[in-house]
C-alpha cells in the first residue's frame, strides 16, 4: 500500500473514532460525515489507479524478444 492511501486510512480511522465517541454537536459530525465520503472516495480512485496501472501491459523496449506463447 503506498503512503497516500495510508494517510488517507489513518484519517478515515481518527474520524471514525470521533463520531463513535458522541461527543460532536450535530452540525461537527455532519462535517465529518461529509470528510469521510470525500475521503473513502479518493481513497476508491486512488486504488482504481494503481489497479489499472499494474493490469496495463508494459511497454516494448527496444531490442527485446517477446517470449514464446505458452503451450
Amino acid at each position: 500500500m503506498t503512503d497516500d492511501l495510508t494517510e488517507l486510512g489513518d484519517r478515515l480511522r481518527e474520524i471514525a473514532q470521533r463520531l463513535r465517541a458522541g461527543e460532536l454537536e450535530p452540525h461537527e459530525a455532519l462535517a465529518l460525515v461529509e470528510e469521510c465520503a470525500q475521503l473513502a472516495s479518493e481513497a476508491s480512485a486512488r486504488v482504481d489507479q494503481y489497479a489499472r496501472a499494474a493490469l496495463e501491459p508494459l511497454p516494448d523496449l527496444p531490442g527485446q524478444l517477446p517470449l514464446p506463447a505458452a503451450q
